[in-house]
């Protein structure tokens, strides 16, 4: 059976027992038993009698779907916590007409259970409101950044290849022009930074060249 095999930060590795062409269609079973179908790109080593390939999902599920997926999960959350919100917030106006006449409690009076489980009972609707109302707030929260994130292109993507290529252009050339006095350096580690960004993106134009060309 195919499995997967992780590679480095992001990506994952099909490890097949047999060999496989590229652009083939294999089934991949994960460590929890689920099934996916995955397209064949490139061969990148071979161990212990196993191929590993890199490759992508068939239905083109990939990080950023996962992303939206997540994001849409946290929106409805919050959707769904702030109803409850205000179903609470409605409820602790229980009694509203006869409570804003500010009637003291009747100590002794047949009424004082009555008005006593009253003021209890919208207090505790209340802060139920509120609590809910924070838990949306954050469920709110957490969505934006998986919006956010639903736009992120990693080395997972063949699409990568194309992205950091065109990054490491546009950090070579900040590069340079930091070194020439072109751009101006806004603090005394700009050329360092600028090195490692060139460093950095140079080794992984060379992993997505490896992965998806």
């Amino acid at each position: 059976m195919n499995t997967y095999s992780k590679y480095c930060p992001n990506v994952f590795l099909a490890k097949c027992e047999e060999k496989h062409e590229k652009a083939s269609t294999i089934t991949l079973e994960t460590k929890y038993g689920q099934e996916h179908e995955c397209i064949v790109f490139n061969l990148i080593y071979q161990k212990d009698g196993f191929y590993y390939y890199s490759i992508v999902r068939a239905d083109g599920f990939n990080v950023q779907e996962w992303a939206r997926r997540k994001a849409e999960r946290l929106n409805n959350a919050s959707a769904r916590a702030n109803a409850k919100s205000n179903q609470y917030w409605e409820a602790s106006h229980e009694g509203k007409d006869f409570l804003v006449l500010a009637e003291p409690i009747k100590i002794g009076h047949h009424s004082e259970g009555r008005h006593r489980a009253l003021i209890e009972r919208n207090y505790n609707r209340m802060g139920k409101s509120v609590e809910f109302s924070k838990r949306a707030d954050d469920y709110s929260s957490r969505a934006d950044y998986w919006e956010k994130r639903a736009h992120t292109i990693n080395l997972s993507m063949p699409e990568s290849l194309e992205y950091f290529e065109f990054k490491l252009e546009q950090a070579i050339r900040n590069h340079q022009g930091l070194k020439d006095g072109s751009i101006e350096r806004s603090h005394s580690f700009s050329l360092t930074y600028a090195k490692k960004e060139v460093k950095e993106l140079t080794e992984k134009v060379e992993l997505a060249k490896k992965l998806w060309a």
